[in-house]
This record gives structure tokens, sequence and C-alpha cells, in this order.
């Protein structure tokens, strides 16, 4: 079920739920968007009112960080006793993926990521079929280029799509894809980075108490420092302002039309 969170619509789910949801697409045959996110995600969208209606046009979008799922608890009561982070949620689908048989396409990140990400998928998950793979290109998409996107990834058997573009180019890719492909369309953030070795996870103590963007902060300082110690605190602020009811935070309306440029 969908709560408004600072403008936009987070699903209060838990990982079973999401699971569920991705393979019932999956077996149907259905395009279904998804995306996890975190504060950062969430801002993209509080601060660029287009995104999130972009946002608001997915059909899943699950409280990736723990200061998402406090949110959801704090402004609407849902109870949730833990989040459903992107990278999690990716292994549980590929996983499953394995044991149903259902072929699986990767799109994003680099040559180098995708080699040892299919590596380690290999060895972890023999049974996993994975069909096809595109590193990004790092550019926007040029004229008749998502069709034939479309046509490689619907030709090569694929009932779902993992894309790694890294927020918020994989949730535009996405919102641009999703009418084109008959199947679950996964914005899966840095989990191609986290399972292919290329980043460390911080430790589990802090995901469990909201501290992961400190850890990630001090893995990758120079990328990172801006999103965080200027976007949490914001954050928190605009979270107080619609607690106290003291700044409406009415979410857009969701949008279907498809966008003429979008990033590969």
């Amino acid at each position: 079920m969908k709560k408004n969170v600072l403008g936009v619509l987070v699903d209060a789910t838990t990982y079973e739920q999401a699971l569920d949801a991705v393979l019932t697409a999956a077996r149907n045959r259905r395009p279904f968007a998804v995306t996890a996110l975190a504060v950062h995600g969430v801002m993209t969208g509080v601060l660029d009112r287009e995104h999130g209606a972009r946002l608001n046009s997915y059909d899943l979008v699950t409280p990736d960080g723990q200061p998402v799922r406090w949110a959801l608890n704090l402004l609407h009561g849902t109870g949730l006793t833990d989040r459903v982070c992107g990278p999690v949620l990716t292994e549980r689908v590929l996983r499953a993926a394995a044991d149903e048989g259902l072929p699986v396409y990767l799109y994003g990140s680099t040559e180098e990521t995708l080699d040892r990400l299919v590596l380690n998928l290999q060895n972890t998950l023999p049974a996993l079929k994975i069909v096809g793979r595109e590193a990004s290109r790092f550019r926007t998409a040029r004229p008749g280029e998502d069709a034939k996107l479309a046509a490689r990834i619907t030709g090569s058997g694929a009932r779902i799509l993992l894309v790694g573009l890294g927020c918020p180019r994989q949730e535009v890719f996405v919102h641009a894809m999703r009418p084109l492909l008959p199947m679950p369309l996964l914005a899966v953030g840095a989990a191609f980075d986290f399972h292919a070795g290329m980043l460390r996870r911080p430790p589990v103590w802090m995901q469990r108490h909201g501290w992961e963007w400190l850890g990630r902060l001090a893995l990758e300082p120079r990328r990172l420092w801006r999103r965080y110690l200027f976007l949490n605190p914001y954050y928190l602020l605009l979270l107080a302002a619609q607690r106290l009811r003291l700044r409406p935070a009415a979410p857009p309306a969701p949008v279907t039309d498809r966008p003429t440029e979008f990033p590969m």
C-alpha cells in the first residue's frame, strides 16, 4: 500500500511481499516498474517534481533506507520492522529466478563490473540463466535506440530486467522502458557493485540502526559527501514539517508519458 513520504509515494511492504509481486509479474510477462529508495532517492523526487511524478507512477517503491522505513512508521503507523533494500531484494529475486528458471537480463554499470558480477553469480547461483548483459552507454538515448534495446531484451527470452545505472538515472530509464517490455524492471542502485565485489557494504549493525549512510560516506567520501551532509538534514527537517502539518506534501500526480530523452 502506497504512503506519502514528503510527496513521494512509497510502498509499506516487506521483502516477501515485494518478491512475490516481482515474481508474479515475471510469470505473467507483465510490465512492472520497481525501485528501492533511500533518503537520497526520496529527495530526488522532492526537489524535482517532474521526477517525483515519475516515481509516483512506479508499480512498487520499497523503503530502501531505515530513515524511509521510520518515516512510514512515524507518519502512517505502518509498523514495518525492516526495510526492503535494493541489494538484498536483488539477491532474493535472483535466487528465486534461479529456482524457477526465469531468465534475467542485466543492464548498466561498466563492462568490468558486469564481468565480475556475472562470474560471482555463476559461482553462487549456477542454475541462474543470464540471457543478456549490456553496460551503460553513459549518455542519452538516441532516436530509435530504445526500440532496438527493447527488441534485444525481449528477444533474449528474459523475464526479469535488472538495471544498475545509479539514482536517479536508473529510475528515468525504467520509467522510459517500462511500456516497451513485458517483464518486471528493477532499478537496483549499487546492487551490481556490491554483488560484483566492487563495493563493500557497511557492517550489519550500521545497516540496522540507520547508519549505513555513514559507512558508505567513509568508503566514498568524494562522491557522497554532498549527498549525505546536505540532503539528510533537509530530509529530517521536511519530515518533521510533514509530521507537524507545517508543510503541505501533496504528491505530484503519476505521469505515464514516456520521456523523449533518457539516460542509457
